[in-house]
């Protein structure tokens, strides 16, 4: 091979392997412990012996459900509300929450505030329970599984700092599918 052609070869391959190497945006991830506690790191959960707790999509990767259908059940809401954030595709969020009978000064109102949601870096996603009666009795109760009153968006803010940001979302059954509100 002449040497002009190694070095039309090798040129781009070098230039190729000097982007790979290019210093990536730190992202904060919130990963569980062996211990159950939450740990919020620059690194991968697997690195520092931790566990993810939100299973963050793949761009590209299909949704769990189709294109204009609903989310049937709470795990295919959280899935794509995460996908959505991820995106930072505020359209797809909306595409998530109960619009119905919102005024359109109301919905204005609301699309600031899901794009704002939309624009943070997530860091989990946690149910919220309603808070359950207490009982005077000494005597063991049967736990009772309840669903979430509503999902807590823990975030960062988008100016590329790590301070923490939260916000709730309430969830409403309508149509057979679940949806989020403000």
């Amino acid at each position: 091979m002449p040497r002009s052609l190694r070095l039309q070869v090798l040129l781009p391959l070098l230039a190729l392997s000097a982007l790979w190497s290019l210093p990536s945006q730190a992202e904060v991830r919130r990963c569980t412990g062996p211990d159950g506690a939450a740990i919020y790191t620059d690194r991968r959960c697997a690195d520092i012996g931790a566990s993810d707790r939100v299973p963050h999509a793949v761009p590209g990767q299909p949704t769990r459900f189709y294109r204009g259908g609903c989310a049937r059940n709470l795990l295919d809401l959280v899935y794509e509300l995460t996908a959505a954030v991820d995106s930072h595709d505020v359209n797809r969020v909306a595409g998530l929450y109960h619009w119905v009978g919102m005024s359109s000064s109301g919905a204005v109102s609301v699309m600031d505030r899901l794009d704002m949601i939309a624009q943070r870096p997530l860091v989990d996603i946690v149910p919220v329970y309603p808070a359950s009666a207490q009982d005077d009795d000494d005597y063991a109760q049967a736990t009772v599984r309840r669903a979430p009153i509503g999902l807590r968006l823990e975030q960062t803010l988008s100016n590329g700092s790590s301070t923490p940001s939260r916000t709730m979302l309430g969830l409403r059954r309508y149509l057979g599918c679940w949806w989020v509100h403000l």
